[in-house]
């Protein structure tokens, strides 16, 4: 049976040498130098960090455990690419504790930003800390989670829109075409910006003309959303330069240039526990040269003054640089 995970190790495998899984694995660095000139305060707005267990514990709830992923490989990735800025994202497996994206963010200074998870039990004096640190925005991750019933994804969206608008942080969401034209009224009228990981969950295979595409452009081009061109392996098994996200990317860019974000994804986690494997388990990272993922860009947006705006002047905006 063809899974979303056979699809992206098949994608990987096309292009990627895939680690040995009987060493203890680092996070990926660039193989492939940065083809164009990356503007000064370029931003990566999709990152994590999964720092030592020991310190920083995994969450119970959590259905995959990654390989570690630290501040130091983060600032290296970046210097390679020659990005000056971060965004930090608490990744699925650390619940709604923000402390290891704290610690990244920490590290690596006033050029980083921090988008955090937060539950009911996250008090308004919590949320003034993280702002204090840094932090712009909450993540809803429905996709992790499986969650793909409507009325669910409805309610967690405008629950968190409720707790945002006084504040003016984002809410940034990991999930579906299908979710997104269930929110499409939602997201029209929130208060606060709605920004969608991984190019909203467009499949590049499926095209321009797939169902709920139109929807993610529509809130675009109302500049009610912003959308991360990021995670292209996750959007096209056409490894290593995923010519099919072509389109969508430009469908994207061409609805509304001053809502577009660009994101490397690293360190690249596999969500998805193998079969036979426990969710304690370490599953391996993708191995993605992240030179030759950033060199798509001028593919997408060959106007370097476009470039700019989604590097540069978008999250700016966005996340407060």
């Amino acid at each position: 049976m063809l899974t979303r995970r056979t699809i992206l190790l098949a994608s990987i495998a096309a292009g990627v040498t895939m680690q040995n899984q009987s060493a203890r694995a680092k996070a990926s660095q660039p193989s492939t130098s940065v083809n164009f000139d990356v503007p000064a305060g370029a931003c990566d707005c999709h990152t994590h960090i999964h720092a030592d267990p020991a310190k920083f514990p995994f969450y119970p709830g959590r259905v995959y455990t990654p390989e570690p992923a630290s501040p130091e490989e983060m600032s290296a990735l970046h210097k390679a690419l020659h990005i000056e800025r971060v965004v930090i994202v608490t990744p699925s497996v650390y619940g709604p504790d923000n402390s290891a994206t704290l610690f990244g963010i920490k590290a690596r200074g006033p050029t980083a930003r921090g988008v955090a998870v937060i539950d009911d039990k996250t008090s308004e004096n919590d949320l003034d800390a993280l702002q204090q640190a840094g932090f712009r925005g909450i993540r809803l991750n429905l996709a992790t989670g499986g969650i793909n019933d409507p009325n669910v994804g409805r309610s967690r969206f405008q629950a968190a829109v409720d707790r945002m608008k006084a504040r003016g942080w984002h809410v940034q969401l990991y999930t579906t075409l299908p979710m997104i034209t269930a929110i499409k009224d939602l997201v029209t009228s929130s208060p606060v910006p709605a920004v969608f990981d991984h190019f909203g969950g467009a499949q590049a295979e499926l095209g321009v003309d797939q169902p709920g595409f139109s929807d993610l452009v529509d809130l675009v081009k109302s500049g009610k959303a912003y959308v991360k061109i990021s995670g292209a392996y996750r959007a096209s098994k056409l490894a290593p330069d995923y010519p099919d996200v072509v389109p969508l990317a430009k469908a994207l860019i061409s609805a509304n240039p001053d809502r577009i974000v660009w994101g490397t994804d690293w360190p690249h986690p596999d969500s998805v526990t193998p079969p036979g494997h426990k969710v304690t388990d370490v599953t391996p990272l993708f191995q993605i040269d992240d030179g030759r993922l950033l060199n798509q860009l001028p593919v997408w947006a060959p106007d370097a003054a476009i470039r700019k705006k989604i590097l540069v002047d978008n999250p700016a905006r966005l996340y407060g640089f």
